[in-house]
């Protein structure tokens, strides 16, 4: 097993962890093929790590395993697919998806998912995003702030619908300065320590804010 391919595995491993995924970060696109591999593991918390490391160094050759866990059946791992598919803030190298390739996915997944914290990672996407003022997305997002099961993601959809407080203050094209999703390169622990899913994967969130 080659150094990248351990620092993967590790990711399953609480206290080894966050050292892996920093030592992953700074290999960047060198560590792609283990990112990969690590996509298909077993464990969630693996792929979400994957994903974390792929947010910002994304790969081509990673977009067909990153489009597979959009319906994995682990709702971190499906947010952090979204978020390094979608977006374009957190890229550090040159392979960024374009809107008509991600857009489509990011709509779909805020009308359709079964998670409220996928749906509110899919809202932030689309609102911090140059797709803001598109037809598609404004209808996207008043239908989510007037009709979505979920407080929260009735809350982030209407700060973006017309009439909210961030697209008030925001012109076509013109991108916010804030970045949609994680603030920190490692999944934060679910508030109040409780989590959906597995013990697994319940050590990683679905990195949007509850």
């Amino acid at each position: 097993m080659c150094d990248y391919e351990q620092m993967v595995a590790d990711l399953a491993v609480e206290h080894r962890a966050k050292d892996a995924l920093r030592r992953l970060m700074a290999a960047g696109p060198s560590a792609t093929r283990a990112l990969r591999g690590g996509l298909r593991h077993s464990d969630p918390v693996v792929r979400a790590g994957c994903c974390v490391v792929l947010d910002h160094f994304l790969d081509a050759e990673a977009l067909p395993e990153l489009i597979a866990n959009l319906d994995h059946e682990d709702e971190r791992v499906r947010s952090w697919a979204l978020h390094a598919l979608a977006c374009d803030r957190c890229k550090e190298g040159e392979c960024r998806p374009g809107e008509d390739d991600v857009l489509p996915i990011t709509l779909r997944m805020l009308a359709e998912d079964p998670s409220r914290f996928v749906r509110a990672q899919a809202a932030q996407l689309l609102g911090k995003s140059n797709a803001l003022h598109r037809p598609d997305v404004i209808a996207a997002l008043e239908r989510a702030r007037d009709t979505d099961a979920h407080p929260n993601v009735r809350k982030i959809a209407g700060r973006f619908a017309p009439g909210g407080s961030v697209y008030r203050r925001v012109t076509p094209g013109e991108r916010m300065s804030a970045k949609a999703g994680p603030r920190r390169p490692y999944p934060r622990k679910v508030r109040g320590g409780a989590a959906p899913g597995d013990g697994a994967s319940a050590r990683l969130t679905s990195g949007i804010a509850t």
